[in-house]
C-alpha cells in the first residue's frame, strides 16, 4: 500500500516471530526475482492471518500497475477494493472503472469576476472526494484571497532611512493593484468583503503536465480525456510531482487519512476518490466519477452565483467552448507551457 510501512512476521530460530518494517520500494527491490503469483499465493501465510482485509491489502500491495493491469485483472482489484470498503465503512461500496470516452476532452472555465470567495467549492470537493478531515483535512481546491491595493500620497516621504545612500518612496513597499500572494486559508463571517478579490486555482489538467514527467514510477499520468490521475497503489510518495506542479494543486498524505464512516461517499472511481492510503498523493480529477457519467464537477454544482463552467472542448456548443469564444480568457503561467485545461475569465 503506497509508500507506508508493512510489518512481516519472520520465523526465528527458537520457532517464535519477530517483526520488522519494510517500505514498499525496498520491499519490492528485495523481492524483484520473485514471481508476484507465488507471493500471492502465500499471503495469508505471511500475514499469519485469514483475515479478509489482511490478505486482501496483501493482493493490492503486489497487483500491477493499473495501465498495464488485462480486463480481467481490473475486474479482481474492483472486487478486492469494493469488499475491503464495504467493510471497513459499513455501507455498499462501488468502485467504477469507467474509461474515457473517445471524442471527449474535458474543460473548466471559471469567472473570477464573479467569485465571492465563500469557499463552498473546496468543501464540497471534500465530500464528495473523500478527502481526509478533522486536524488532517486536505483540500484540493484553494481559494486566494487577495487584497486591493492603491497609490497612497502620504507615504511618499518614507522608504529607506538616512545613511543607506539609497531613496525609495514609501509607495515601493505598498500594494498597488491587487496582491496576488494571498491568504490560502480564511474563515470571514461574511463574503464577499470589501477590498479583497478571489482566485480559486485546483489542479489546471495541464496538456503538458510538469508533474507526470518527473514521476519516476509512472505512477501519475494523463488519461485520454485530459484528466490527469494518480494510481494510488503505485505511488511510492517519493513528492517529486508537487515540486514540479507549479499551481500548487497536489497534495500528501502524511499521515493514515481521516475518513468517517458516515461521510465516507460510496460512489467511487479507481483513479478518482476512492480512499488514499497514507503516503501517497492526491489531487483533483475534475470528478471523473461524475463527469464520465454525465454530470457536473461537485464544485461546479454547488457555486451560489454560476461562476464555474465545465464542458467537453471538442464540443463547439458546450459551456466551456461558449466562454473561450466570447469571453475575455486568460490561463494561469500560460509562460510556462503547460496548457492547462482550466480558464479563467471576465465578463
Amino acid at each position: 500500500m503506497a509508500n507506508s510501512t508493512i510489518p512481516l512476521r519472520n520465523i526465528t530460530s527458537t520457532g517464535g516471530t519477530d517483526t520488522t518494517s519494510m517500505t514498499r520500494r525496498s520491499f519490492v527491490k528485495n523481492t524483484s526475482g520473485v514471481s508476484a503469483a507465488s507471493l500471492l499465493g502465500t499471503a495469508a501465510l505471511m500475514t499469519n492471518s485469514d483475515e479478509a482485509q489482511a490478505n486482501t491489502e496483501w493482493a493490492e500491495w503486489f497487483q500491477g500497475n493499473y495501465r498495464l493491469m488485462s480486463d480481467d485483472e481490473k475486474q479482481e482489484a474492483v472486487v478486492r477494493l469494493e469488499r475491503r470498503y464495504s467493510s471497513e465503512y459499513g455501507k455498499k461500496v462501488s468502485v467504477d472503472t469507467k474509461p474515457a470516452e473517445e471524442g471527449v476532452l474535458f474543460g473548466y472555465a471559471l469567472n473570477i469576476q464573479k467569485c465571492i470567495g465563500c469557499r463552498r467549492c473546496a468543501k464540497a470537493c471534500v465530500e464528495e472526494n473523500n478527502q481526509s478531515r478533522g486536524d488532517q483535512e486536505i483540500e484540493w481546491i484553494r481559494v486566494l484571497k487577495m487584497e486591493k491595493g492603491g497609490f497612497d500620497e502620504t507615504k511618499m516621504g518614507e522608504g529607506y532611512p538616512d545613511g543607506y545612500g539609497i531613496e525609495i518612496g514609501g509607495n515601493a513597499y505598498s500594494a498597488a493593484g491587487v496582491v496576488g500572494e494571498g491568504e490560502h486559508y480564511y474563515d470571514p463571517k461574511l463574503v464577499p468583503e470589501e477590498d479583497f478579490f478571489y482566485m480559486p486555482i485546483a489542479c489546471m489538467q495541464c496538456e503538458k503536465p510538469p508533474c507526470v514527467k518527473v514521476c519516476p514510477v509512472r505512477t501519475t499520468y494523463r488519461e485520454p480525456d485530459g484528466i490527469v490521475v494518480v494510481d494510488y497503489n503505485w505511488c511510492i510518495g517519493c513528492r517529486m510531482c508537487i515540486g514540479a506542479c507549479p499551481y500548487w494543486a497536489r497534495r500528501f498524505n502524511w499521515g493514515e487519512p481521516k475518513l468517517a464512516k458516515e461521510d465516507m461517499n460510496p460512489e467511487t472511481h479507481y483513479l478518482g476518490n476512492r480512499p488514499r492510503m497514507k503516503g501517497v498523493v492526491e489531487k483533483c480529477t475534475f470528478c471523473l466519477q461524475r463527469t464520465r457519467n454525465g454530470r457536473y464537477p461537485a464544485c461546479v454544482e454547488v457555486c451560489p452565483v454560476g461562476a464555474r463552467k465545465f464542458g467537453n472542448l471538442l464540443d463547439p456548443e458546450s459551456e466551456v467552448r461558449r466562454v473561450l469564444a466570447n469571453k475575455r480568457v486568460f490561463r494561469m503561467k500560460a509562460d510556462l507551457n503547460t496548457y492547462p485545461k482550466f480558464f479563467y475569465y471576465i465578463d
